[in-house]
């Protein structure tokens, strides 16, 4: 009988979807009508160049528990900036493609938070782990934006908290965490 559960365990867990790894987000406080949207990458779309133009704060997953074959470089957290080799991290895309909006929100995963890329630079050389069906266009306007700020909470590391005023071209960021337990390998 055990044996039964087990292999229907088994092909049960292969054919079912993994659990989104961005657990939830809100808008907290905004200038506009936002609020979280936590996105599907099995349906292709483009992310970048001012194409969403709304006051929603946006998020969705990229490439989930892919062992690091070198270093990582973040622009925070990390150990000094980075995550070391060896290491299994998930990958996430949360950005603001507001025309004129302002808000203060979160968004909360299933792992705890390694790090963050945030400039233009770093969000380039860590492409290679989005692996997902969206195009990202004018790439070279990504990151924050001055005056702009994300942190992951002091208190609770599985939660980042963004502060940003959308403008053109918005605010784009990848956030690496832990290993996730909701994704498959």
């Amino acid at each position: 009988m055990v044996r039964v559960i087990t292999i229907f365990s088994v092909l049960f867990l292969s054919i079912v979807p993994a659990a989104a790894t961005v657990i939830n987000g809100e808008v907290l406080r905004q200038n506009g009508n936002g609020e979280f949207k936590l996105l599907d990458t099995s349906k292709p779309f483009s992310v970048g160049h001012d194409n969403f133009n709304t006051d929603h704060l946006y998020a969705f997953d990229e490439d989930q528990n892919i062992l690091l074959s070198e270093p990582l470089r973040v622009d925070i957290g990390g150990d000094r900036g980075i995550i070391p080799q060896g290491k299994v991290v998930a990958s996430h895309y949360v950005f603001f493609d507001s025309l004129a909006g302002i808000h203060e929100g979160y968004v909360d995963f299933d792992a705890p938070i390694l790090g963050i890329a945030a400039l233009p630079a770093t969000l380039d050389a860590t492409d290679f782990l989005a692996n997902t069906s969206v195009n990202y266009i004018s790439t070279d306007l990504r990151g924050l934006e001055p005056g702009d700020y994300v942190w992951v909470d002091p208190k609770d590391p599985f939660r980042l908290w963004v502060f940003w005023a959308g403008s053109s071209p918005g605010d784009y960021i990848r956030v690496f965490t832990e290993r996730s337990p909701g994704a498959m390998m």
